[in-house]
């Protein structure tokens, strides 16, 4: 096979588009930036992305999806209070707004019209910042070789984010208009309006930490669900498994939980080797039993009447 040879790229992220090829002869444009869809090889050519993403890789997605699906669900919670029979739909349409949002993302991406996407392989933290490694050759010129390294894990979260937010906006205020009326005229939208501000702030973290929360979130995920379980068991003052038995939505929250840990675990062990693995998730459940079995010791009760009455 018959190359062009040229002088060598400088810089970690840039490469040579390939602008001909004929038969075995292939002929490569100067050294610059790769197309979108593509990322620079050891020999500094710019190659499609044609792989498909792995188990880890769909985790994380998971994951930036789950945030703002959570973070619905805790605003509506908060703000519709005890007598309010409107939380259930709001969370079945915060629910039902993500799900579709998610599916809409993925059909319209490469490839388009298929829930399956094609990328290239993530090997360090320094392909999510490709724009920190643009070269100086004689220290006066840089050459801008910034392009998605890691497509499309980094861009696909913004044009998810995009699609919650619209369909939020066409969905939510028609809903919470009709069946809210166990709220007042000034509670009623807050937990759309939270919205508008949780959607730039989670834009934003991907933006700047995209290539730590990568590596970051099955721990992060471990942390914060063992934090918020146990914040929520307390607050709940659930001393006994009958205390957890006696409403539904606290199994429902347990559960919930359970599903994070075992998330997490799967995250990190990323099942490369399913029979060693697997007895991992055993585990899920051993938060909340040491909680009910060292509670009598702490009395979260007792702590709670005490810090509301000041002492």
């Amino acid at each position: 096979m018959a190359v062009d040879i040229q002088p060598a790229c400088l810089g970690l992220y840039c490469g040579k588009t390939l602008l001909f090829k004929n038969g075995s002869t292939e002929i490569y444009g100067e050294c610059g930036v790769c197309p979108r869809g593509q990322r620079t090889n050891a020999q500094k050519y710019c190659q499609p992305c044609t792989e498909s993403p792995e188990l880890y890789d769909w985790l994380y997605l998971g994951f930036m999806a789950m945030l703002p699906l959570v973070l619905h669900w805790f605003f509506i919670e908060w703000y519709s209070g005890k007598k309010s029979s409107s939380a259930l739909f709001q969370h079945v349409t915060a629910l039902f707004e993500c799900t579709v949002a998610a599916l809409t993302t993925l059909l319209v991406s490469d490839p388009v019209g298929v829930l399956y996407i094609r990328s290239c392989r993530v090997l360090m933290l320094s392909d999510w910042y490709t724009m920190l490694y643009n070269p100086s050759p004689d220290y006066i010129t840089t050459v801008h070789c910034t392009h998605e390294a890691v497509y499309p894990l980094y861009t696909i979260v913004f044009i998810y984010y995009a699609f919650c937010l619209v369909l939020m906006m066409l969905l939510r205020p028609l809903l919470v208009k009709k069946i809210a009326c166990g709220l007042g005229k000034s509670d009623r939208f807050k937990s759309i309006y939270a919205a508008l501000y949780f959607f730039p702030i989670l834009t934003v973290l991907q933006a700047v930490g995209g290539g730590l929360l990568y590596y970051a979130f099955p721990y992060i995920i471990l942390v914060l669900s063992l934090v918020t379980l146990a914040v929520y068991m307390s607050a709940s003052e659930i001393e006994n498994c009958y205390d957890l038995l006696v409403r539904k939505k606290r199994l429902i929250v347990l559960f919930s939980h359970w599903l994070l840990h075992a998330y997490g675990i799967i995250s990190i062990s990323r099942v490369d080797k399913l029979e060693q693995d697997l007895p991992l998730l055993a585990l899920v459940p051993t938060p909340a039993l040491f909680y009910l079995f060292t509670a009598k010791f702490t009395e979260p009760s007792r702590i709670l009447s005490e810090g509301a009455n000041g002492h």
